[in-house]
């Protein structure tokens, strides 16, 4: 790649840790065994996303759990289940819809802590293992379903459920689809492609279906893009963990900037937070640590479905 001027490089700060009474130190799990390499894993930070009140949720992929941070960086565990939960957006003003690479999409009451299924399978059939998800304006919603799919099996999905109910597959050929966000105008998805090194392009058309999918940005290294943003002027923001980055992209994919981690290389996952939505928060997930950056544009509002 040659870039016609050089994007600027800034370093992101610590928000927060998580405390050491909620580390899982010495504790196994089947997903850690799966995906890290049997590595020591006492916590693995995924799915950030603010309520309304100014809190950020994140939750913990190995062992099932949802955190609530408030402004002052204090953790609060909210619930806890037999899952894999990954991303996550609000329902309501009490429940958050989560994508449980075990169980399929989950429903969490963050004030009791009840769990409940949402969608668990497609025509009785469970899905590889859903990843991250976002709502439309219409109401709805897109998902991936990655599973462990990669070059050597291409066969990741994109589903879109419509608000009555209706389930599309739009792709079923990405080696390892991962993160959504959409367009300002919502006519264009992006779609973190991890083991591709990628973000798709795919472009939404009028009568429901998809065409003419391209590779939008292609990055390097051992772990390609995770979780995506989108700000109000259409800059794509990706976190990529392995290189411990997120690029700041302009709608013709060239990195305007690019944010390096202060405490890993598994950057995997942001949300806009703060009063303005100019704060970028972002998850490095093998630390169990909460980074921040202040951008010059707002995230894009994240949508609910119509109640």
């Amino acid at each position: 790649m040659v870039l016609l001027q050089a994007p600027e490089v800034r370093d992101c700060e610590v928000f927060t840790r998580m405390p050491e009474r909620f580390r899982r130190s010495g504790q196994r799990s089947d997903w850690a065994d799966a995906n890290r390499g049997s590595a020591p894993t006492d916590s693995f930070l995924e799915g950030p996303v603010f309520d309304a009140a100014g809190n950020l949720y994140v939750t913990d992929i190995p062992f099932g759990r949802i955190f609530r941070i408030d402004a002052q960086g204090e953790w609060e565990q909210v619930a806890q289940w037999d899952g894999e939960p990954n991303g996550a957006k609000f329902l309501n003003d009490r429940e958050l819809l989560v994508t449980d690479y075990r169980n399929g999409l989950m429903a969490v009451d963050v004030v009791s802590g009840a769990v409940r299924p949402y969608l668990d399978r497609r025509n009785s059939e469970r899905f590889k293992g859903v990843n991250d998800l976002i709502f439309d304006s219409r109401g709805n919603l897109y998902f991936t379903d990655q599973g462990q799919t990669g070059l050597h099996d291409p066969t990741g999905r994109l589903y879109r459920l419509r608000p009555g109910g209706q389930l599309d597959l739009l792709l079923a050929n990405v080696p390892s689809p991962n993160g959504v966000a959409l367009s300002p105008d919502e006519r264009v998805l992006y779609l973190g492609v991890t083991r591709g090194n990628q973000v798709w392009r795919v472009p939404l058309l009028d009568d429901g279906s998809v065409s003419k999918v391209s590779a939008f940005f292609t990055s390097y290294g051992p772990s390609g893009p995770d979780g995506l943003a989108v700000d109000e002027t259409g800059r794509v923001i990706v976190a990529n963990p392995g290189l411990g980055l997120a690029w700041v992209l302009n709608p013709r994919a060239e990195p305007e900037q690019v944010w390096r981690s202060c405490a890993g290389a598994s950057f995997t996952n942001i949300a806009f937070g703060g009063p303005e939505r100019k704060t970028l928060y972002a998850t490095e997930s093998a630390t169990g640590t909460v980074m921040r950056a202040t951008l010059a544009h707002a995230g894009l509002p994240l949508h609910r479905p119509a109640a």
